[in-house]
């Protein structure tokens, strides 16, 4: 008789794989058994398409029901669910649809999933209580560079070659013309959220690589290197300023 946990592995092998041999000794009573495991594999797999349609609703929207849940189901038996959160699955669904068949006639659509995929993971943060610029107050200004500061967990940062939060936009207003023309276009884009809501703003280049690397865990200065190889005018000073002024600071962390 096989253990519980060797019945579960049994159980999972037949519903992900289709092996019903593996549990066919398992499979007893009612007319025909293995038909409630065929049951069985529709409901997991149907249920993950859902959570997948729920996910990435810019680029349901985009490239229309039909194709999403074909793309959907072959993601789907490729790629189980590795972990039993749910809301962790589908980090590689993006490149997966970018590399789907056709998908070339649309080379934004791996960008319009990512950011799908940032926006519904910052969604699911909490704001904690900011920090004002006095929290710097009584450090030394030569430690400044060493410092490192967390930032709010509903932060994602996100660099595209196309103006994919154009698309968003036009799928959150629900107003999308007849006809549109996308262009390549640079974005460097900070995504916010909490409690359900966000928000998809630009950033120029430089202030973008200064948040990321802030909330990456740099140092401070370290940060505004990285920066200045963009813009040698970067001013950090003020950069650091705006972090306390937006609410985006959540702690100081000093060096050891």
């Amino acid at each position: 008789m096989p253990s519980l946990a060797e019945t579960q592995a049994r159980l999972s092998a037949a519903i992900l794989k289709g092996d019903a041999a593996a549990v066919a000794p398992l499979l007893v009573g009612g007319r025909d058994p293995r038909a409630r495991l065929v049951i069985h594999q529709r409901h997991y797999e149907a249920s993950l398409v859902t959570a997948l349609t729920t996910k990435f609703p810019a680029t349901v929207w985009l490239i229309g029901d039909a194709l999403f849940t074909v793309a959907a189901r072959a993601f789907v038996r490729r790629h189980p669910p590795a972990a039993p959160c749910i809301a962790e699955y589908a980090e590689d669904f993006p490149g997966f649809i970018a590399a789907w068949p056709g998908a070339d006639r649309a080379p934004y659509l791996g960008a319009v999933a990512s950011a799908d995929w940032l926006l519904g993971q910052a969604a699911l943060a909490v704001d904690l209580p900011p920090l004002s610029i006095q929290a710097l107050a009584g450090i030394e200004a030569e430690m400044l560079p060493d410092l490192e500061l967390s930032l709010q967990m509903g932060l994602r940062y996100m660099h595209a070659d196309w103006p994919v939060d154009e698309l968003v936009k036009l799928h959150l207003d629900g107003n999308a013309p007849e006809r549109y023309v996308l262009d390549p276009e640079e974005v460097w884009l900070e995504i916010r959220g909490v409690r359900g809501a966000f928000s998809l703003d630009r950033l120029a280049e430089p202030a973008y690589l200064f948040r990321r690397a802030v909330k990456s865990g740099s140092t401070i200065g370290a940060a505004a290197e990285a920066a200045l190889a963009a813009d040698p005018a970067f001013d950090a000073g003020a950069a650091l300023g705006l972090l306390f002024a937006v609410g985006l600071v959540t702690s100081v962390n000093l060096p050891a």
